[in-house]
């Protein structure tokens, strides 16, 4: 079990399987100039499933989620998703991707055992996409949903990030969208993970900002806590239902009292949080010969001592070192 002093127990894994990506959000990464890690420094395959192996047979981990960078840039990850889907118990397993690539991979993945996908779209509009990710390729992002779809990679969840001058008024669009197309729509506030260090806190759009413009459009009902659980996402049921929309509200309305998760970079560090400065050195133990009793004893002891929470209502917060594409959102 991964259980911290504050009696949270983590559950969920996320894993990043590199730090490379197709786009530029501008969110989330510079147009250009960032160091990718060296490929030696990467976990392989073979210590990924491992890894993976002794949180789910030792630690307690229930849902694997792969996250990148972009993870479908990883050349094994098709063979990794089976390995990890052959586990015993079987964790359920998911995948956050930007949707380029998902129109040639998604049957192969669903066969493979993956069980869902959360594909990033910020826009429906080609020219705004274009501005946001500094890449042409918004058709491939919209080929990519409709692909895991069709392949059972359901329900096939997007995630969208609203920027203020470029997409802000796009919200009541997007979900009219989601509904037409049967995805389940969630708005994720801006977070400080930019490599550029660019956030501002008064310049975001707020979930309030969100919710508001959304009942311009919709009728929203609160689903309520009991439905939510650990889940980052406040769900509102629309027009009655059966569609939902989420909203993360990482900075405004942060939800670390029930946090369930914890985090293995592409590398190979242990972060208990998304905003956290430190990291727990797997790879080293990995790669020492150490035996899976000792690397689950330094991750329990990494999760231990995991923070109350993020800290982005401290004035002295300071961003992490690690731009998004490097932590793995």
């Amino acid at each position: 079990m991964l259980i911290d002093t504050y009696g949270r127990v983590a559950t969920d894994l996320r894993v990043s399987l590199t730090d490379r990506c197709n786009l530029r959000c501008t969110y989330c990464m510079p147009e250009e100039g960032l160091q990718w890690l060296a490929k030696p420094d990467l976990l392989t395959d073979d210590e990924i499933v491992r890894l993976i192996g002794i949180a789910v047979t030792s630690l307690g981990i229930e849902e694997v989620r792969f996250t990148g960078g972009e993870p479908l840039l990883r050349p094994g990850l098709t063979g990794i998703v089976e390995r990890v889907a052959a586990l015993d118990p079987r964790p359920r397993t998911s995948l956050t991707t930007n949707g380029i690539g998902l129109k040639r991979t998604a049957r192969a993945l669903k066969a493979a055992g993956l069980d869902r996908v959360n594909v990033s779209l910020d826009t429906l509009r080609p020219d705004v996409f274009k501005a946001l990710t500094r890449r042409d390729r918004h058709k491939d992002v919209l080929e990519g949903l409709e692909a895991a779809r069709e392949a059972g990679l359901t329900p096939v969840k997007v995630n969208s990030v609203l920027m203020p001058g470029l997409n802000g008024d796009e919200a009541p669009d997007l979900l009219a969208w989601a509904i037409e197309h049967d995805y389940e729509l969630r708005f994720i506030e801006q977070m400080p993970l930019d490599a550029q260090h660019g956030w501002k806190r008064d310049g975001m759009i707020t979930a309030g900002d969100i919710l508001a413009s959304l009942r311009t459009r919709f009728d929203l009902t609160p689903e309520g806590s009991e439905e939510r659980g650990s889940a980052p996402a406040e769900r509102w049921i629309v027009d009655g239902g059966p569609h939902r929309v989420g909203v993360i509200a990482s900075v405004t309305r942060p939800f670390c009292a029930a946090c369930d998760r914890t985090r293995l970079t592409a590398d190979g560090q242990i972060r208990t949080c998304l905003f956290a400065r430190e990291e727990t050195d797997l790879r080293a133990a990995l790669r020492s010969g150490a035996p899976d009793e000792e690397i689950a004893r330094i991750w329990r002891l990494a999760m231990w001592g995991k923070k109350a929470g993020a800290g982005l209502d401290d004035p002295s917060f300071v961003q992490p070192d690690r731009p998004m594409s490097a932590i793995g959102g």
